[in-house]
This record gives structure tokens, sequence and C-alpha cells, in this order.
């Protein structure tokens, strides 16, 4: 996933993580909650593989990353990372993702 897309999808401006990055300033509560929720997403997905089989050679962060940029019909036809901008998104991705894995949702 570019970092644009990655940005874009989290609610983040490239000038806002630049000026941060420079000024050596830590994200606000609620940017850092966004940037969390997807390495949760990936740890999630990573222990998925792991439970259900051989995860060597499996890479969780490339298969977030594809996975985020489909248009899902359980989402109307919007893509997953249209929701991650959003605690409330970010549990509605999450929550797919499980109902995937148990068969709920095919």
């Amino acid at each position: 996933m570019s970092k644009e897309l990655l940005l874009g999808s989290l609610g983040l401006s490239r000038a806002t993580i630049s000026r941060k990055e420079k000024d050596e300033t830590a994200l606000s509560k609620d940017e850092s909650e966004r940037v969390l929720g997807i390495a949760t997403l990936i740890g999630k997905v990573q222990a998925m593989v792991e439970e259900s089989g051989d995860p060597t050679g499996f890479n969780a962060a490339h298969w977030v990353a594809d996975w985020l940029a489909k248009p899902l019909p359980a989402l109307g036809g919007a893509t997953p990372a249209s929701y991650m901008d959003t605690f409330e998104g970010q549990k509605l991705v999450t929550e797919l993702l499980s109902m995937s894995q148990s068969g709920a949702y095919a």
C-alpha cells in the first residue's frame, strides 16, 4: 500500500505527518488510535492465518494492504480502506474479517 493511500485511508494528511516528523512531535490521541488500528488489523490477520494453518511465507501486512483496497459487497461496494479513518469503521472492518474466518459471511 502506498504511503498516500495509507494516510488517506486513515484521514491523515502527508503535510501533517511531515510536520510532526520534522518537529519530532507525537500524533494526537485520535491519530495514534487510527494508526494502531491498522497494526491491530495486521496482527489479527496474522493470528487468523496461524490458527488456520502454516503461516510460512505469508505476509500479513501485504495481504491487508491488498484487501483494504478491494471493494467488498458487504460494504456496498466500498473498500475497507474507506472505513479506516474512524474507530467505528475500523471495528466494522475487523468484524468483517472475523465473520469471514468463521464462515458467517461468504
